[in-house]
Parts: C-alpha cells; sequence; structure tokens
C-alpha cells in the first residue's frame, strides 16, 4: 500500500478468520474498495484458528484479544444469536468492549489514522466514540443494530453514538427513517447498502449450467431468516412438482431445522465458501429468502446473499420486508410474500418451477437492478464519505 494514502481504521465484528471460510465478507469486500483511497487496517476479535496479524489483499488485518484463549468464541458467527444459543457467552461481553478499547487506542497512536469506519453500533460504534473521540467517526448499521437492542439504556447509549458521529450509513430506507426518529438531521444519514462483486459472480455463473428443479435457501441458521415456513411451504405443493432444496448455512438452531425438514426433498449443505455458494446459485433456477422479524425485533437490513443472487441472474422468491422489497419489486424483478405467509410461498414456488419463461425474466430483471449494488460503486461512495468526514 502507499504511504501517500491516509490511515482508515475499519472496526468489525465479522470477519473471515480464513480465505472462503463461509463467513460473512462483505466489510472484507468493502474494506478492499476503501483501500484504493487509504491504507486500511480492519481491528477485528480474535475467532478460532485466526491469525492475530495478517495481510489480506490491500488491508492489514488486526484481530485482539478478549477472553480465555479456550473459550473466545463470541465472535465466530453472528454475536446475538452466539448470546442466544449458549448464555454463559455473556461472560465474554465485557472484556470484548475492554479487549477493542484497549487494542484501538493502540491503534490509533500507531497510525494516526484520518478517520474510523465502524460497522455496527454495539460495540465498535460505542467504543470508538469514547477511546478515539477526536477521530472523525463513521458508523455503519447492519440491522439488528437498529432493530433489536433498543431497551432503554442500550438506546440511550446508541443515540450517544450517533450524536458523536460524522455521518451514519444504513442499508435501507426504514432504517433510515429509524435513525431521523432519534432525532438525527437527514444530512448525517445516507443509505448506503453493502455491494457484491458482479463480474466475478458473472464469471462464476458462465461456466455453471442449472439444476432442473433445485431451489436455494442461504442464511445463518436463526430465527429470522424463516427457514421454517419454507419447508411449510414446500409441504403444500403439489407431489408431481419436481423439486430439490439446497440450504447453505449453519448456526445455532441447525438441529431444529433438520427435524423441521424432515421428510422432505431438503439437503443442508452447512457453511460453505463464497465460491461454493456462488457456484450453487448459478446452478438453482429459483432462491428464496422467506425471512421475519424475530420475536427479538432483529431482522434483515439488506441481506448480501440477495444482492448475490440478483449478480448470479436467479429468480427469487422473498418477503416483503423493508431492504428486501427495495431490490425485489414484486411482478418485476421477483415474487414478494408477506412474511410467515406459508400459502403464498407454495403458491410464489409452483408458479416459478412451472414456468421457465416467468423465471428467465425475473431473472434477467433482477440482474439489471444489481448493478446500482456493485461493490466498486458502493466502494466509492464509502470512500467519498470518509474523505469528506476525515476534510471537515
Amino acid at each position: 500500500m502507499s504511504d501517500s494514502k491516509p490511515n482508515l481504521i475499519v472496526l468489525a465484528s465479522t470477519f473471515p478468520a480464513r480465505a472462503n471460510d463461509g463467513t460473512p465478507a462483505f466489510v472484507q469486500d468493502l474494506a478492499e474498495q476503501e483501500a484504493n483511497w487509504f491504507n486500511v487496517t480492519v481491528l477485528t476479535p480474535m475467532v478460532p484458528g485466526a491469525a492475530a496479524r495478517e495481510t489480506v489483499g490491500k488491508i492489514n488485518v488486526v484481530r485482539y484479544r478478549y477472553f480465555f484463549k479456550a473459550f473466545e468464541d463470541l465472535a465466530d458467527g453472528a454475536i446475538l444469536d452466539n448470546l442466544k444459543a449458549n448464555k454463559s457467552r455473556f461472560l465474554q461481553v465485557g472484556p470484548m468492549f475492554v479487549g477493542l478499547a484497549v487494542a484501538l487506542r493502540s491503534l490509533v497512536k500507531e497510525l494516526s489514522p484520518v478517520a474510523i469506519h465502524a460497522h455496527w453500533v454495539i460495540p465498535q460504534g460505542i467504543v470508538a466514540s469514547v477511546v478515539a473521540p477526536r477521530v472523525p467517526l463513521m458508523v455503519t448499521t447492519h440491522g439488528g443494530d437498529i432493530y433489536a437492542l433498543n431497551q432503554k439504556p442500550i438506546l440511550a447509549l446508541k443515540k450517544q453514538v450517533f450524536a458523536k458521529a460524522k455521518h451514519i450509513t444504513t442499508v435501507n430506507s426504514q432504517m433510515a427513517e429509524s435513525l431521523r426518529g432519534f432525532g438525527l438531521p437527514t444530512e448525517k444519514i445516507s443509505v448506503l447498502p453493502m455491494g457484491v462483486d458482479t463480474s466475478y459472480v458473472r464469471q462464476v455463473r458462465s461456466k455453471v449450467a442449472k439444476v432442473s428443479g433445485q431451489v436455494l435457501a442461504v442464511g445463518r441458521l436463526v430465527e429470522k431468516k424463516g427457514f421454517t415456513y419454507l419447508f411449510d411451504a414446500m409441504r403444500l405443493l403439489p407431489a408431481d412438482l419436481k423439486m430439490q432444496l439446497l440450504v447453505i448455512g449453519d448456526g445455532p438452531i441447525r438441529a431444529e431445522l433438520e427435524a423441521a425438514a424432515a421428510g422432505l426433498p431438503v439437503k443442508f449443505l452447512g457453511q460453505c465458501g463464497r465460491e461454493q455458494v456462488l457456484k450453487t446459485i448459478a446452478e438453482s433456477e429459483v432462491m428464496v429468502i422467506p425471512s421475519v422479524t424475530a420475536a427479538s425485533g432483529d431482522q434483515e437490513g439488506l441481506p448480501v446473499t440477495l444482492l448475490e443472487g440478483a449478480a448470479g441472474a436467479i429468480a427469487v422468491i422473498a418477503s416483503n420486508l423493508p431492504g428486501i422489497n427495495e431490490v425485489v419489486i414484486d411482478g418485476q424483478t421477483g415474487l414478494l410474500t408477506e412474511q410467515r405467509d406459508v400459502p403464498a410461498i407454495a403458491k410464489a414456488l409452483e408458479a416459478l418451477l412451472r414456468d421457465e419463461k416467468l423465471r428467465a425474466k425475473y431473472a434477467a430483471a433482477i440482474e439489471i437492478a444489481a448493478a446500482e449494488y456493485d461493490i466498486a460503486v458502493i466502494g466509492k461512495k464509502y470512500s467519498e464519505l470518509l474523505l469528506q468526514i476525515a476534510k471537515a
């Protein structure tokens, strides 16, 4: 990386431990784009099997320790889901805040960054606003940090972070409206989702043939993904309809979901690397995203999986939720159903699996829609915002 570029620190709690390990890589992808304008160092929690310091592509990665090595797994996957799956992990929460604070203070001293880009309000935004109050801060919210964790003390903390941040980005219009409801001025908020490498997706797709009747669902195996409603919908399908569902992902309710899918043509593939995900998208005739609002209030912001499916030109059935419905326009770029509407999911599945021309129509339309989410386009917009707050 060139020394003439200013230094940027990116904070995240979800980051791959190794290349193609199946961990969502949207922070890494965006940081790679930001490295066109900055010397980027990503600071993220240690996870099992990861290196403490390494260079990944054009970015430096520093992972901080925060707990006993044998039990340090809070950030191995989604933190909220990990806490729900094992209450003993709450013992790691306080140490994670402290570990991040110590590591960030040291890194700020070492690098003198022109800005900090914090993904998620908790803990990254909170710690950055306290430990490095003089460094311009941009906070990116992804879903759970707006839709969930809204108990009074936590909400008050979040509002403090938003007040201190120079700019806040969020991935859908409803979340932006929520931020305005906190009293934030419109000019301080941008709707800016994550991106996807559309050219790479097309490259993978060019080498793969469709598998008749193959349907795909991708996501962490947690409540908000709504997979049980897809299984229920499959039980309503006519016996003569050819269908095989592949489920990519892992998570705390896998055993529960496998039980719910018993007797159905469903294959759980577990966590897969990005190339395998994209290859399976390219093979499949339909992607289903049956997301729901979880009991905690948590819900999707804008799933990167949907953007990968869009770039992969696949016909999509999805829940009518904010963010999702900004990409899937019902009857134009795909089919929307209300969340938990099992008969509607079944009807949409049958319609697409029986009609090749309809699948092709939606696949072509959603691929066009994916162009505005190309990672180079998104990365440039994020970098321009960061340069603005650094100069302000």
